[in-house]
């Protein structure tokens, strides 16, 4: 039997929801086929958002010299033989799938019948292209998101299909906690309203629903960029302070059960954004992800949530990730310097230079040069006022600055 999401993916531009932007009347994709004048491009977006549809709709328009290739299991061979047919037709479309998984032998081969016009391609990934895919090929295509679907939009097309396929009529409730479960995406919530259709009329509620539905989906891939958008989102909550949502997303990451990437990156965020300004988050939160390591899920859930909180509720500071990427820079910018003489070992044997040992003077400081002459006077590291610590570290700089004048 046909699937239900088959059987009503559109057939032209005008049945397509949420990309009008592309292939709206003003759309520019629909724009070059109607003249004519289609260009080699690449499509990226979530799964079920309509790439896959907008490519077929695309071909529709030159049926007999549109092919396809699968990059994860298509071999070069068969680009052969698409190439070779190109040369009998004025516009050849390859529609290449998973793009992102293109062999690089095969994309060499690729390359120069996208150079020079006589074979025009559709790619289409979930992946980031700027990330993902060779930039020879990419800079050869036209790079077009295809947008998330909105939940208004979804519930048009769902009961639009509902009245078309003559299947059973649904409550607005129903219609809310498809689009929900479904995250938007187009074609689970078409597996979810056929799936549903199977109950009695009479037995068409939201609970005996939810039962048949089960757990709801998420863009969470690991695989995909949707996944590290999330990841992304945790981070930024926590930099921000917002608890809330930083458990809000490492609720969603934790259904990748992918501990150890959550464990980096929470790592990550204390040194980056917490360090001076609570130095003793970072040892909590390396033993909180070792806890969580050894623990498994789903008990790994409290010693991340423990790391979480600590991290968006304590006072903010990128002091030293300011300063190492200062000294970074400089180090690359700059041309080679040499160590004072006073500080190397050598020197200090031979008794040419005279190096001052801090421990004989008073509080253990005395003033001299360390940097290279080039960079004597450069400041990296500049404390900040959010922690107390790092104020009590601001107050000691002061001092022996102070102190040795």
């Amino acid at each position: 039997m046909m699937p239900l999401a088959y059987k009503v993916r559109p057939k032209n531009f005008d049945d397509i929801i949420g990309q009008d932007h592309l292939v709206g009347e003003s759309g520019v994709i629909r724009k070059m086929v109607l003249a004519n004048k289609l260009f080699s491009i690449i499509l990226y977006g979530p799964a079920g958002c309509g790439k896959t549809t907008i490519a077929e709709v695309v071909s529709s328009y030159y049926p007999l010299s549109c092919f396809s290739f699968n990059a994860s299991s298509d071999n070069k061979a068969k680009l052969k033989e698409i190439s070779d047919a190109a040369r009998m037709y004025e516009n050849t479309i390859c529609i290449i799938d998973e793009i992102h998984r293109m062999k690089k032998d095969t994309q060499d081969y690729l390359l120069p019948f996208i150079e020079n016009g006589s074979l025009t391609i559709i790619g289409l990934t979930t992946e980031n292209p700027y990330r993902s895919i060779n930039p020879a090929i990419r800079s050869r295509c036209h790079i077009y998101r295809i947008k998330e679907i909105g939940s208004d939009d979804l519930i048009k097309l769902l009961k639009n299909v509902v009245s078309k396929e003559n299947l059973k009529p649904l409550s607005d409730d129903i219609y809310n906690y498809i689009v929900n479960a479904s995250s938007c995406e187009v074609r689970s919530a078409l597996n979810m309203l056929e799936v549903i259709n199977m109950l009695d009329e009479k037995d068409l509620n939201l609970e005996n629903v939810k039962d048949l539905i089960g757990v709801k989906t998420f863009h969470i891939d690991e695989k995909k960029e949707y996944f590290y958008d999330v990841a992304s989102a945790m981070i930024k909550s926590i930099r921000g302070s917002d608890v809330d949502a930083a458990l809000h997303y490492l609720a969603r990451l934790l259904l990748t059960e992918d501990i150890e990437f959550i464990g980096r990156r929470l790592i990550c965020s204390a040194y980056e954004d917490i360090a001076m300004g609570n130095p003793n988050v970072t040892t909590r939160v390396v033993s909180a992800v070792d806890a969580a390591l050894k623990l498994g899920l789903p008990e790994a859930r409290l010693p991340l949530s423990f790391a979480v909180c600590d991290l968006a509720l304590s006072p903010k500071s990128n002091s030293t990730y300011l300063a190492i990427d200062k000294a970074i820079s400089d180090l690359n910018n700059l041309k080679s310097m040499e160590i004072p003489p006073h500080i190397l070992n050598k020197e200090l044997k031979s008794g040419k230079y005279e190096y001052k040992y801090p421990h004989d003077y008073k509080n253990g400081y005395v003033r001299q040069q360390y940097l290279p002459d080039e960079l004597e006077d450069r400041i990296y590291y500049e404390p900040k006022d959010t922690g107390s610590y790092e104020r009590a570290i601001k107050e000691y700089i002061k001092k022996i600055k102070q102190e040795a004048e």
